[in-house]
């Protein structure tokens, strides 16, 4: 009987731990359960809100002929694959005006692969000071009222000079032309060189296009996007370009304009000095609060970059004061582009923090007058500036350079010549 007793103890004993571990074990699931559950939507949110997101485009194009549409935003990202299909919406009853003169543009919904969403309304940008205030690109030392009247005059006597297509005839060749620093065709003349002032290297690239399309830009991954970078030499590669320089690396922030190829894919308010190249050649660079997308549009803008600062004034004299940071005027590594005249530019990229001493902000201004521009722009610097030349890197980056969210570059657009 005793016996019985113990066993029949012993058996509700385990039946009772056997219980327990069935409910443990079922707690436990359930506890599994809520942590995963508790990670899968911190993943969620890290990748959803921490990590870069695509920037946002406009989505429009600039073009020279004579009509105007309303404007429209991309909601889809297409892949390469499904280029030209792309739904989208308008923007809340954004419209520009239609072009008049000689200078005639329109806006057209853009069939680029790349574009992306918007954010921006295409409102006229610049809320910054008259003279652009200090930031850690380049501020504006030029005068908003004096920038306006002296480039519309510029542009009304450019606008009836002769045409782009017509100049520098004797720069051209009729057979592509290549040597070891230059590079000629019917459309293009492009002749490298390096160079010494005092302690500091540059390379200067003298250009001629006849087709202002020959002056392209790249993006990275060729899409645009806060999160997207490349080397200069894959750019220039990918876009069969004989010559590539960094631009103004638009992805590091989300300020100013960004006109690449005749898209708009931003045009927000900034402190900066802004370039705008246009389809007839000229080049124009103005504080930030005197941009209007709509006026770059009417004026058809073929580029436009956000960085600076201006390196000559007005009436392409010196610059000697900059509203910019020590850091940014003191001597760096550089790139920077200069303009002539309609058809003529120049790309020089300076070493800096090695051998080559670099070149302060008066210097590079001081550069440029020598050379005979009319106007120049400082582009992003530091290890970012690169020059590529026949698909090789000719300088010597500081820290090896590093990738980039764009670049400018040189190169064929008619591809049977």
């Amino acid at each position: 009987m005793a016996a019985e007793t113990v066993v029949s103890a012993v058996v509700a004993v385990a039946e009772e731990v056997a219980g327990n571990m069935k409910k443990s074990s079922v707690v436990q699931k359930l506890l599994i359960d809520v942590v995963c559950a508790g990670l899968a939507l911190v993943l969620f949110a890290l990748f959803h809100h921490v990590l870069p997101r695509q920037q946002q485009s406009l989505g429009i194009t600039v073009s020279n002929s004579v009509s105007s549409e309303k404007i429209t935003e991309s909601n889809v990202t297409p892949t390469p694959e499904a280029a030209g299909i792309i739904a989208s919406a308008s923007i809340n009853d954004v419209s520009f005006p239609s072009a008049s003169g000689s200078q005639q543009s329109s806006i057209q919904q853009s069939s680029r692969s790349d574009r992306q969403t918007s954010s921006g309304r295409g409102s006229r940008s610049g809320r910054g000071s008259k003279n652009g205030g200090m930031n850690s690109k380049g501020g504006s030392a030029l005068e908003e009222d004096a920038v306006t009247d002296v480039n519309a005059d510029t542009i009304a006597a450019e606008a009836s000079d002769t045409a782009i297509s017509d100049k520098f005839a004797d720069k051209y060749t009729d057979t592509i032309i290549v040597t070891e620093n230059s590079y000629s065709s019917p459309d293009i003349s492009v002749t490298v060189t390096e160079e010494t002032l005092g302690q500091t290297t540059y390379y200067l690239a003298d250009i001629y296009v006849r087709d202002i399309t020959c002056f392209q830009t790249a993006l990275a991954n060729d899409t645009y996007g806060s999160g997207f970078r490349d080397s200069i030499e894959d750019m220039a590669l990918l876009n069969n370009a004989l010559l590539a320089v960094n631009g103004d690396y638009y992805g590091n922030t989300n300020e100013g304009v960004v006109i690449r190829n005749g898209v708009i894919y931003r045009a927000n308010s900034t402190n900066c000095d802004v370039c705008v190249l246009y389809y007839d050649g000229t080049m124009r660079v103005m504080p930030g609060s005197s941009f209007s997308v709509e006026e770059a549009v009417e004026q058809g803008a073929w580029q436009a970059w956000t960085f600076g600062p201006a390196l000559l004034n007005t009436d392409g004299s010196v610059l000697t004061s900059f509203a910019s940071t020590n850091r940014i005027i003191s001597a760096n590594p550089r790139t920077a582009i200069g303009y002539y005249e309609p058809g003529h530019y120049c790309l020089i990229v300076v070493d800096g923090r090695g051998e080559s001493a670099g070149i302060t902000l008066p210097d590079l201004s001081r550069l440029f007058y020598d050379l005979g521009c009319r106007a120049a722009y400082n582009l992003d610097g530091g290890n970012s500036s690169v020059m590529v030349w026949n698909n090789e890197v000719i300088n010597n980056p500081s820290g090896g350079g590093r990738e980039s969210s764009d670049a400018l570059l040189i190169a064929e657009v008619n591809a049977d010549e």
